[in-house]
């Protein structure tokens, strides 16, 4: 059973990874008002690899396998977005 004073670091560490998850789409929204079109900065992509990489520890520390399976590829797909932004030359746009 889960215990609110044994596990208060990690139900703060969780809600850390929360706040870093959907403060991704913060700085999305706020990119895209800016220039008036839909814009993914690379930010949005680090704090996804951070917030999904935080809530995968959490999840493997409550055992949760749901949980667990749904972060474990998330940081393999954001930094392949990653890599392919680096990639991209300066003129380049999105499609």
């Amino acid at each position: 059973m889960f215990d609110w004073q044994d596990d208060l670091g990690w139900v703060a560490f969780g809600l850390v990874g929360n706040a870093l998850f959907f403060s991704r789409f913060l700085v999305q929204w706020i990119a895209s008002e800016r220039a008036r079109d839909s814009v993914v900065p690379v930010s949005f992509w680090w704090l996804s690899i951070a917030g999904s990489l935080v809530l995968l520890i959490y999840a493997i520390h409550l055992g949760n396998p749901v949980f667990v399976l749904a972060y474990l590829p998330n940081a393999f797909v954001y930094g392949r977005n990653l890599v392919l932004l680096r990639r991209r030359s300066p003129g380049d746009v999105d499609a």
